[in-house]
């Protein structure tokens, strides 16, 4: 998922990046949502998640959730703790409200979004709209190189930008925070299946990033030029996922679904009236990633590189 700030302004410096990102982890720890990576830039920001399959909470996990949101004191957590000790159960109506909050993107995104505006308006003593827009999302199927290709995709934004050579500099990505002992980005990361351990999955998540990722050698010190790389694919030449990454590539951002050709077409079957009648199938391969196997919903065949 993609969030702008309005007229892609760039008003989040670091201490503002700094309290978006801790947002982020304890927002997704209550709604038991699963943070892969994300990069929080200086006019937009990036997240990866998962979403687990739905589980029965006790009344004793929603007020831990309660408590790690809200904090012990928190109005919310009083009376949820207090319906327990008098009653022995959180009160149905609480309940149901907290529930509906749980496992859904759509209401993590915009919690995260409004609890941040609140804050930074707060803080610079302004008020108004911060974010641009709604998010975009794209659908991801949950496999290791789906996974890997859009992580991968994320934590090279400051490379992109020119901010950093090499993404670890970065503090405000997930990769920097997994390789500084963020114990939740490594997790996040280890789940893409990279690796049985961490120093596995550093190493093979590494080498996407900057081996395969364009550098001239393994300290990453320098960058293939980014109209080489259009060049190369306009000509039909391959080149590994990593070197393509470093470019914006559009599939990735508005692609809608991607993973592997069933996957998408799935994902098409399940909303084909949103769809022309003379389309018969949802997968269309993203070109500059051809080597990949990867598909997404929409070909974009114009400006495929932003």
């Amino acid at each position: 998922m993609i969030s702008r700030v309005c007229g892609g302004m760039n008003l989040l410096d670091d201490l503002a990046k700094e309290v978006l990102v801790g947002m982020m982890w304890k927002l997704a720890a209550f709604c038991g949502l699963e943070i892969i990576t994300y990069c929080v830039m200086s006019n937009h920001f990036h997240i990866l998640l998962r979403v687990p399959e739905p589980a029965q909470l006790t009344d004793a996990q929603l007020l831990e959730r309660l408590e790690g949101l809200y904090g012990a004191k928190g109005a919310l957590t009083l009376l949820a703790r207090e319906a327990m000790t008098e009653r022995g159960q959180i009160d149905e109506d609480i309940r149901r409200k907290l529930l509906e909050r749980m496992g859904d993107v759509s209401v993590y995104m915009k919690e995260l979004k409004q609890r941040f505006s609140r804050w930074y308006n707060r803080h610079h003593d302004r008020f108004g709209t911060l974010w641009a827009e709604r998010f975009k999302s794209v659908i991801v199927e949950d496999q290791p190189s789906s996974l890997e290709a859009v992580a991968a995709y994320i934590d090279l934004n400051p490379v992109r930008a020119g901010m950093v050579e090499d993404p670890k500099d970065y503090r405000f990505c997930g990769y920097a925070a997994a390789l500084a002992g963020n114990a939740l980005a490594r997790q996040g990361l280890l789940s893409c299946k990279l690796g049985a351990d961490w120093d596995a999955c550093a190493a093979a998540y590494r080498l996407r990033l900057f081996v395969r990722g364009g550098s001239a050698n393994q300290s990453g010190k320098v960058l293939i030029d980014k109209e080489k790389i259009k060049e190369v694919i306009a000509q039909g030449g391959e080149l590994s996922l990593g070197e393509v990454l470093r470019l914006r590539v559009r599939h990735l951002s508005d692609g809608v679904a991607i993973g592997t050709k069933d996957f998408v077409n799935e994902v098409f079957t399940l909303h084909r009236e949103k769809f022309g009648p003379k389309r018969k199938d949802g997968a269309r391969p993203i070109r500059a990633l051809a080597c990949s196997g990867l598909t997404a919903l929409r070909d974009l065949r114009v400006r495929a590189f932003g």
